[in-house]
């Protein structure tokens, strides 16, 4: 039995696209969901793997639609192979666990995929810090222009209740326990 396994990033993206891919490779049933990569808790993931007997396949549109680390991939992989099941990449077809050269393959290319991973959280935490050092502020706009955070304080300090001066300023009781000092 062919099963599959589509997985999208946030709520906003869809998985319709993949779950085409596979169905025309012959997949029998296709798990998908929502769901970042970076989750370890995956629960179609668990399903899948665990409905896997042997000769099944686990098959997917992309490798980084299944794992987003290294380590992640690896023990999916060996979880297919102790169900006797093997792994298949729609985009990838030498990730095909059938073949000798796959798991050295699939190891090499999930440590690239983790270094460009760690590249670019490197980089954006570099911009981040570049920006805060440049004064900018990070993050959504307050809520509050800068003389209403000054009343809201002056509330405070007076021994208003947090919720009675967010019902003054229309906003949420934790916009104003977040007030800047």
């Amino acid at each position: 039995m062919i099963y599959a396994y589509a997985r999208a990033s946030t709520t906003d993206q869809d998985t319709a696209s993949q779950v085409d891919q596979l169905t025309a490779a012959g997949a029998v049933k296709v798990f998908k969901e929502n769901i970042s990569g970076a989750t370890a808790d995956r629960p179609q993931l668990k399903k899948i793997l665990a409905a896997l007997d042997e000769d099944d396949v686990l098959m997917v549109t992309r490798i980084d639609r299944l794992a987003r680390s290294t380590r992640d991939l690896l023990n999916i992989i060996h979880e297919v192979k102790q169900a006797k099941a093997t792994f298949r990449s729609l985009d990838e077809p030498w990730a095909d666990t059938d073949s000798e050269l796959a798991e050295f393959m699939l190891t090499v290319l999930a440590a690239v995929a983790k270094l460009e991973r760690a590249t670019i959280l490197g980089r954006t935490a570099e911009g981040r810090a570049r920006a805060k050092a440049q004064g900018k502020s990070l993050g959504r706009p307050f809520k509050l222009t800068p003389e209403q955070q000054r009343e809201a304080r002056a509330m405070l300090a007076a021994g208003r209740a947090t919720r009675d001066i967010a019902k003054v300023f229309n906003v949420n009781p934790s916009t104003i326990s977040r007030l800047p000092a």
